[in-house]
């Protein structure tokens, strides 16, 4: 007779690899060709620089960085000031080429650098999101079977299904449409969208969910959903909306960037043309008003705010987390609530025999009982059927051969084991809806405990029972608790699991926020209730179904190992390791980074003003101002960089985990 859950076969396993999509390459932006082309100019016009060669050798080259990075920031903030709107890039444009025309070329062509390739890997970023949400189609068939009244079949491309069609899913293939399944036994892989970390049970009159994977039965399945308003098709439009409508930047620079453009331009534009007015000397007016411009540019305020953010960006990098951006690495110190995933995050997402239980009467042992079940499960390739064997193996069993091998969706699978009948699967399915056996008494204890109980018969007489479950990560629980403590509120467990499997598990970490059974539109919904009431809200997760999630929240964390690629694209950070306790660490560290940003900040407002008033009120030399321009930046760099030491992620972590 069968196994419980089987994994597709390998036609289905083929089936189920989709044409991979079409990454954007970074150099396909144009943004990252001209920062590129900037970048090597200059570093080609450097050493001429430094070396004393021609003025025409260097000064070619520089004027072709001014040219190559600086056109696209400079011609984009010429658009923008047909919206009254003055951005910084613009202004940078201007700082540059007003330090070349006192002769001060290289530091405009360093400012140029900058910029440029911050815009590239703005641009990277957001071509890589795009493409995920993109490939998240790739999820539902292109094509399904349409039944017809006649008893035909078509095949027909998945938009053109109407409410009411009846299609016809076959093993292995992915369902083409959300729908209710009318006929047929078969094991549904729906981890995408709900989170579950193994394939459920589907018959007649059970839900099923475009894009998800069918095991080894077939299902007749009438359509409920328009394929555009399917569940997939509607997580596609979240993670869209919510991308595009994140709260911009927290960096002080972007706060006050009208207000200081307006006012810099408008001090150099006075600086130049009111003492002209007064009949002043063109060239020391001009050089004033260039000095001005100068000192006034916010380079030690961009410095101000990049080196610790980008330094705190590496250490967290070299201890297995990738943050995305300053602005990312901000985001995170800022969070004041957390909301936690459960499959993959807390715990692995793989699962594994927890428990081996002969009964008494059988007289097997613990391994004889787990190698009959590992024989029988061998030839499947279901996700139970992997970690009994898994199981087996660990504990160096031999696996014998078996012959007659047979799987039943829903129930389990029968094999040949020395010429004796093993069966493992469904309690229910196997004893038919018996309650008077001890072994059901066994199974139904296991699944008290919130695993999946098997039960294995042979000849026809249960002798055992094995629980299976998806492990709970080592550090869960300690990484509950740091993040609780750091926010100053209790992490919510969000989960698209069964709430009796949630609330378990939730009670090992110390969880008491339960939220179980939601669909990816009832986590965006749970994370914008949380930040309505004016929470900062942290989102930890892995698969497509958390995607929405991540996008929504003030902040999201991507677990890296095995994470879908829209969750790893839309995360804000993604956890490489897969080690939880780097949450809290990395909070932790962009919270001392946000606060070096502000010592910064401080420095490079008193350099900027003193210098101001120095030109304003008397007169400053240019080198002097130069000198002092390029100080302030030092000093607020070398102060940022504090944070690439391994002392800095070391203060981040409790005593032993460092």
């Amino acid at each position: 007779m069968s196994s419980t859950l089987i994994r597709p076969t390998e036609t289905g396993a083929a089936r189920e690899k989709v044409t991979p999509r079409r990454r954007t390459r970074i150099f396909a932006l144009p943004e990252a060709r001209w920062a590129l082309g900037a970048l090597v100019l200059f570093l080609l016009a450097l050493p001429l620089y430094l070396s004393g060669a021609p003025a025409w050798s260097w000064g070619s080259l520089f004027a072709a960085v001014y040219v190559t990075g600086g056109w696209e920031p400079g011609w984009a903030g010429l658009q923008a000031l047909k919206d009254k709107t003055l951005d910084v890039d613009l202004l940078m444009v201007v700082a540059a080429l007003g330090a070349a025309a006192i002769g001060q070329g290289l530091d405009g062509a360093l400012l140029i650098v900058i910029f440029a390739t911050s815009g590239a890997l703005e641009a990277v970023a957001t071509a890589r999101t795009a493409d995920s949400v993109r490939g998240l189609l790739d999820l539902a068939p292109a094509t399904a079977t349409r039944l017809l009244d006649d008893g035909g079949e078509e095949s027909l491309p998945t938009e053109e299904l109407h409410v009411g069609d009846t299609i016809l899913v076959r093993p292995g293939e992915r369902i083409g449409a959300d729908g209710r399944v009318l006929e047929g036994t078969s094991e549904v892989d729906q981890a995408t969208i709900t989170g579950e970390p193994l394939p459920v049970a589907k018959e007649a009159g059970d839900e099923v969910f475009a894009g998800t994977l069918n095991g080894t039965g077939a299902l007749r399945v009438r359509v409920e959903r328009d394929p555009s308003d399917s569940v997939i098709a509607r997580i596609v439009a979240m993670v869209e909306e919510a991308s595009e409508t994140k709260a911009p930047t927290q960096l002080f620079i972007e706060k006050v960037e009208q207000r200081y453009s307006l006012g810099m331009v408008a001090a150099t534009v006075a600086l130049f043309v009111l003492p002209l007015l007064f009949d002043a000397d063109l060239r020391s007016t001009l050089l004033r008003a260039m000095t001005f411009m100068i000192v006034a540019s916010p380079c030690a305020v961009v410095l101000a705010t990049m080196p610790p953010l980008l330094s705190a960006i590496a250490n967290a990098g070299r201890h297995g987390v990738l943050v995305k951006s300053a602005v990312v690495m901000e985001r995170l110190g800022q969070v004041d609530a957390v909301a936690l995933d459960k499959t993959g995050t807390l715990t692995e997402g793989t699962p594994r025999v927890t428990d081996i239980r002969p009964l008494a009467a059988s007289g097997l042992t613990v391994d004889e009982l787990l190698r009959l079940a590992a024989a029988a499960e061998h030839p499947s390739e279901h996700p139970l059927a992997r970690a009994i064997v898994d199981a087996a193996r660990i504990r160096n069993l031999d696996i014998p051969l078996v012959e007659d091998f047979t799987s039943t969706p829903g129930a389990g699978v029968s094999a040949k084991v020395n010429d004796r009948t093993v069966m493992v699967g469904s309690p229910t399915r196997i004893l038919d809806g018996s309650t008077g056996h001890p072994a059901v008494a066994v199974a139904a204890g296991m699944e008290q405990e919130g695993r999946t109980a098997v039960l294995v018969t042979l000849d026809g007489t249960p002798v055992g029972a094995l629980g299976i479950a998806d492990r709970l990560r080592e550090e869960a629980a300690a990484t509950v608790a740091a993040l609780g403590e750091l926010t100053g509120t209790a992490p919510v467990l969000v989960t698209g699991d069964n709430p009796r499997a949630a609330s378990l598990l939730a009670a090992e970490v110390g969880i008491t926020d339960v939220r179980a059974g939601l669909l990816p539109q009832d986590k965006v919904t749970a994370v914008q209730e949380m930040e309505r009431a004016g929470r900062k809200v942290l989102v930890v997760g892995d698969g497509v179904n958390d995607a929405p999630a991540l996008a929504a929240a003030h902040a999201g964390i991507a677990m890296g190992r095995a994470g879908s690629d829209l969750a790893l694209e839309t995360a804000d950070a993604v956890v490489v390791r897969d080690e939880l306790a780097t949450i809290p660490a990395v909070v932790r560290l962009s919270r001392q980074a946000r606060r070096l940003v502000v010592q910064n900040l401080v420095i490079a407002a008193l350099f900027i003003s003193g210098l101001v008033i120095w030109d304003l009120f008397g007169t400053l030399p240019l080198p002097l101002g130069v000198a002092g321009h390029e100080g302030s930046t030092v000093v607020v760099g070398l102060n940022g960089l504090r944070l690439l030491a391994d002392a800095a992620w070391k203060q981040t972590r409790p005593k032993g985990h460092q």
